[in-house]
């Protein structure tokens, strides 16, 4: 084995060892947990007052979402919440289990006005600040570049953890892929995931059942919206047809359903989303609903689509203006199903294409029960673009953003991301702000 392959194939291992795991509720509020949560753990006494400072992407993502283990939305609720449970070890599934005794001390705490999160001027994707007060003592809690990327904890400006070696220049790259990883032809990327020991990749599974639980419950009952409750009722009425495009659809608006209503299960990330790990995901559940394939084929399929939802997002940005879910975790999806379907590479390729030009446009204008319309329109084109370039039909070159190979065409996607919507972000919240209760 030669040692680009070598060298690919143990990039690939970090991106899935650390960017894809279990997460309970929107990962933007369980961050301003986690930060509250981190903040809190060196302080003993009664809390005076919290405050978190967040990144606009943060801000947005986080304010009309459900939060698990209380009947709230808000992100002075996970604030609040984060604090009193004040121990940050469960990461990203610290709101995983919420007793009704910190559920009441959070309310407690809300009613007094003495949880508070404002937004922070940065240009960072991902930054949060969380700071306590109590009595004399104040602690503050940093986390940044990643969504679960505790970086400082601090007690009467008297560090108490610092992450080796880690700044804000280069928080959460000691254990990611290098940067050359990025300019790595999308075959080869194929080529690596190929190569690996189905031992090191099995974990993906876990990923799969972790997510059709999440959608099992979703299709329970109208959960928010209840999208995917309406496309089985549609089903069961005979108004659409049971197939693979319509059971993708299904499952991942379903899981998104009762993910941003608020219901404390967990699902598989990807990238830092619990809704990116659905899109990443469920449509090759879907897939394995009505085709045979190997738990190790499945599980290949898996990875394919969590490397190209990383290879992405780190063009358009971690937290962007355009929804990650139809522009990044839909194509990985995409991508896994050309592969399992036995398509070319080139085909494989070709599908990005059908992905860029269906799905760029669509926003991210936050979190909300709203998700799962995107996540279900998502799934069902992750879906067809595979089908059409596994028949060759694709947008070809100078259609759109669509300028030639996969790779250059993902670079535009990024250009648009943070150069043509620059100040879209801005506006979204903007306009969201103007219309709180």
């Amino acid at each position: 084995m030669n040692t680009i392959i070598t060298k690919n194939m143990g990039n690939v291992m970090k991106l899935l060892r650390n960017d894809v795991k279990p997460a309970v509720g929107c990962t933007e509020p369980v961050a301003i947990a986690l930060a509250a949560a981190a903040a809190k753990s060196v302080i003993s006494g009664e809390i005076d007052e919290i405050r978190v400072k967040i990144s606009p992407n943060i801000y947005k993502n986080g304010m009309n979402v459900g939060i698990p283990g209380i009947e709230k939305t808000g992100l002075d609720v996970a604030a609040a919440l984060g604090a009193v449970i004040g121990t940050h070890e469960k990461g990203l599934e610290i709101l995983g289990e919420v007793s009704a005794e910190e559920r009441n001390k959070a309310v407690e705490l809300l009613n007094c006005n003495k949880a508070k999160v404002s937004l922070l001027d940065t240009d960072e994707n991902v930054y949060l600040e969380a700071t306590i007060k109590s009595g004399k003592d104040v602690s503050k809690a940093v986390i940044v570049k990643k969504h679960d990327n505790l970086i400082s904890i601090t007690l009467n400006d008297k560090d108490m953890f610092l992450k080796k070696e880690d700044t804000q220049a280069n928080a959460a790259t000691d254990l990611m892929p290098d940067e050359e990883f990025y300019n790595t032809p999308i075959r080869e990327l194929i080529e690596a995931v190929e190569e690996l020991e189905f031992e090191d990749i099995s974990f993906m599974l876990d990923g799969l059942e972790m997510n059709m639980r999440a959608a099992e419950t979703g299709l329970s009952g109208k959960l928010g919206i209840g999208v995917g409750a309406a496309i089985k009722k549609a089903i069961d009425d005979g108004l659409l047809t049971e197939d693979f495009p319509n059971t993708a659809m299904m499952l991942t608006a379903a899981a998104s359903d009762a993910r941003m209503s608020g219901m404390a299960i967990p699902v598989m990330s990807s990238n830092g989303s619990g809704n990116h790990g659905l899109t990443a995901i469920l449509p090759i559940a879907a897939y394995r609903e009505y085709h045979k394939a190997s738990d190790e084929k499945i599980a290949r399929a898996l990875a394919i689509s969590h490397v190209i939802t990383g290879y992405i997002k780190n063009y358009v940005g971690r937290l962007t203006p355009l929804c990650g879910c139809s522009i990044a975790a839909s194509t990985g999806a995409t991508c896994g199903i050309v592969w399992l379907m036995g398509g070319t590479t080139e085909q494989l390729e070709n599908s990005i294409k059908n992905m860029i030009a269906n799905q760029a446009g669509v926003i991210c204008d936050g979190a909300k029960p709203g998700c799962a319309l995107k996540l279900g329109t998502a799934a069902a084109s992750a879906v067809q673009s595979a089908i059409y370039a596994l028949y060759n039909h694709y947008a070809s070159d100078n259609n759109g953003i669509v300028t030639g190979s996969a790779e250059e065409s993902i670079k535009n996607l990024g250009i648009l991301s943070k150069k043509g919507m620059s100040n879209v972000d801005a506006t979204i919240i903007e306009i969201m702000e103007s219309h709180r209760c």
